[in-house]
């Protein structure tokens, strides 16, 4: 086929219409499709490598030819028995929106390059404050996912440190000037670590305090101010990835406050910030709104496809100072309340804030303190069958979302519980009713399920139950 300049209406109309039967017959079918094949590397190379072809096709045939390739690899990680990750799934507004994003192309850089994605954008941004509780006078800018709004909330941090210490980290660099401080927990999440790389200021420089049962020693926080004199960067957790604990943010705010060199107070809350849009939940977030900076995944608790993130902070003219730029093409429209590009890393950018803000307006505030709460559930659920079973024990408290747990048969040697965990979770994963995880929980072996996504049921908890007890006894 060659690409005529101008595409006519029929090539649009076959070639979407073709993307979305395959797109309603596949969500359809999330809540009974297998969640994952497992097909080798082999088998994906032998499905879509080759050589670029010589002569095309009609687009709707490349769509078509691309899906009937591809099924064997496609995780139904947007279903209602998908555990792993914390990812979340997308509600039908957010999918309508994003297909609309895609369809109009809007450069969401500047607001002269597109006034409706700049101001949705600002107005998801007030949702979203008003939905956790934040200070409405914050700044923040959309993003593509947790690692980037770290990015925008330490990159503010970096900026106001350094201009405390007299010199512009953006403008200047680090190198030959003071070192700037970072305090975390052993359980800093490792987009944090690599934001901090990425940002100069060290991955492996960040000092790691003590966190039994994943909250940050507080005392430790304390003694670790208390050796330094000026400004430094905490980074707090909202929801540890692996037990879902969470740092006492106000007493850390307190900390924060006392410290006479200044301490910038930056949050992760990749997912637990959503416990603040739940009354019954919000006390597990206590004090975030005196937070410096906070950090949050769209793709997880928002239910909004990939890929989606935000950032708030405080000081406006820290985040500005960090992403400004001047060139003689980008010269701001008249009277503009903003240009994203000056609050992100980006300069262009995906008008990602569509999706949220048709998401946000279906669901409402309503819509999601329900969605939280009745994963909060799910996940109660789950854990307290996993203390009820004889062959299974909690690593951790489930305070929210996330269960860690391990395969612990008392018939089975302790030594050999490591590999037998590991086992259970690939027989889980190639089972394909329910899809989980595994990590490492203080030096061992465990599994977790996270429970984010708007469509799963208590039944659906059953299943995971269910495939749970079947790996143990294929694998024991």
């Amino acid at each position: 086929m060659t690409i005529p300049p101008h595409a006519n209406t029929s090539q649009y109309r076959r070639a979407l219409e073709q993307a979305f039967d395959l797109s309603l017959d596949y969500l359809e079918g999330l809540p009974i499709r297998p969640v994952s094949r497992m097909p080798t590397t082999g088998e994906m190379e032998n499905a879509l490598a080759g050589a670029l072809p010589e002569t095309g096709c009609a687009p709707e045939d490349a769509v078509a030819e691309w899906f009937a390739r591809a099924e064997g690899g496609i995780v139904a990680s947007p279903g209602p028995r998908f555990f792993g990750f914390v990812n979340g799934g997308s509600t039908p507004a957010a999918i309508a929106g994003d297909w609309l994003a895609s369809a109009i192309d809007q450069n969401a850089g500047m607001w002269l390059a597109s006034p409706a994605a700049a101001q949705t954008e600002l107005a998801v941004l007030d949702w979203l404050k008003e939905l956790f509780g934040l200070p409405a006078e914050w700044s923040g800018a959309m993003t593509s996912g947790a690692t980037m709004a770290n990015m925008v909330g330490l990159a503010s941090a970096r900026q106001w440190a350094g201009e405390r210490l007299g010199f512009d980290p953006s403008r200047d660099g680090l190198s030959g000037n003071p070192r700037i401080p970072v305090l975390s927990t052993t359980e800093i999440h490792a987009s944090a670590r690599k934001v901090l790389g990425t940002l100069g200021l060290g991955s492996s420089t960040v000092t790691a305090l003590p966190a039994p049962g994943g909250s940050v020693s507080l005392h430790d926080l304390r003694s670790a101010l208390e050796s330094l004199d000026g400004p430094v960067i905490v980074i707090a957790n909202a929801g540890e990835v692996n037990s879902g604990a969470f740092d006492a943010l106000d007493r850390i705010a307190d900390l924060c406050a006392m410290h006479p060199g200044g301490a910038w107070m930056h949050v992760d809350g990749a997912f637990g910030l959503f416990a603040a849009a739940s009354p019954r939940l919000r006390h597990l977030v206590n004090g975030i709104e005196r937070a410096d900076s906070v950090a949050a995944d769209g793709h997880k608790w928002l239910n909004v496809p990939y890929d989606s993130g935000f950032a708030f902070v405080r000081d406006r003219a820290a985040l500005r100072s960090a992403f400004a730029v001047d060139a003689s093409y980008l010269t701001p429209a008249p009277g503009a309340p903003w240009d994203p590009l000056t609050h992100v890393p980006e300069m262009s950018r995906r008008f990602r804030a569509l999706a949220a803000w048709c998401s946000l307006r279906a669901a409402g505030r309503d819509g999601y303190r329900d969605i939280v709460e009745r994963c909060a559930d799910n996940a109660s659920q789950f854990a307290a069958w996993v203390s009820a079973n004889p062959n299974l024990s909690l690593v951790a408290p489930a305070p929210l979302n996330i269960v860690c747990f391990r395969v612990t048969p008392a018939h089975i040697d302790e030594s050999k519980h490591d590999d037998l965990n590991r086992r259970v979770v690939a027989a889980i994963q190639r089972d394909g009713r329910a899809f989980v995880t595994g990590t490492f929980w203080r030096g061992h072996a465990a599994i977790r399920a996270a429970f984010d996504n708007w469509m799963t049921s208590p039944e659906d908890v059953g299943v995971l139950e269910s495939t749970v007890a079947d790996a143990i006894l294929s694998t024991t």
